[in-house]
């Protein structure tokens, strides 16, 4: 099956050029991995948090967006993960692309310049026309919400 691509104008903030530009890791990848665009060493204790350059800006094309998830392999083994999962990277936006990385674990998390952070996904986005009604139509779940069809 053919794969549909989309050009994605990326720039690197000065000294970044040193770093990798996202990439697919595998041929079947739907998320590019992210670097890290840290000086030295920052270490994330355990339940503590870091907002974390990537050193990249980025043109997503108007109707797609670009989501920031988490890498399985550093959740897995350490713990780590992303806040406001998925991040979102609006068509509009401009600014430094940086990720919020959580540690969830119980140790210290150390993160290196150039380390791969996180996954970059580039999504297409349709905008709601929200309409304005006095009733919805009733389906078998109705309002059954968190739980309802048990563990």
């Amino acid at each position: 099956m053919k794969r549909n691509n989309v050009d994605v104008r990326v720039m690197r903030e000065p000294g970044c050029e040193d770093l990798k530009l996202p990439e697919y890791q595998s041929a079947g990848a739907s998320g590019m991995d992210i670097s890290a665009a840290v000086d030295g060493e920052v270490i994330i204790p355990p339940g503590g948090f870091c907002l974390v350059n990537t050193g990249l800006r980025m043109e997503i094309p108007k109707g797609y967006e670009g989501q920031i998830r988490p890498r399985s392999g550093i959740a897995a083994s350490h713990g780590i993960g992303i806040l406001n999962t998925p991040g979102t990277i609006d068509s509009d936006y401009r600014g430094p692309v940086r990720v919020v990385l959580f540690n969830f674990g119980r140790e210290p998390f150390v993160i290196r310049r150039g380390d791969r952070i996180a996954q970059l996904v580039i999504v297409r986005t349709e905008r709601a026309r929200l309409i304005l009604v006095n009733d919805i139509e009733e389906t078998p779940r109705g309002d059954g919400g968190f739980g309802h069809t048990g563990i």
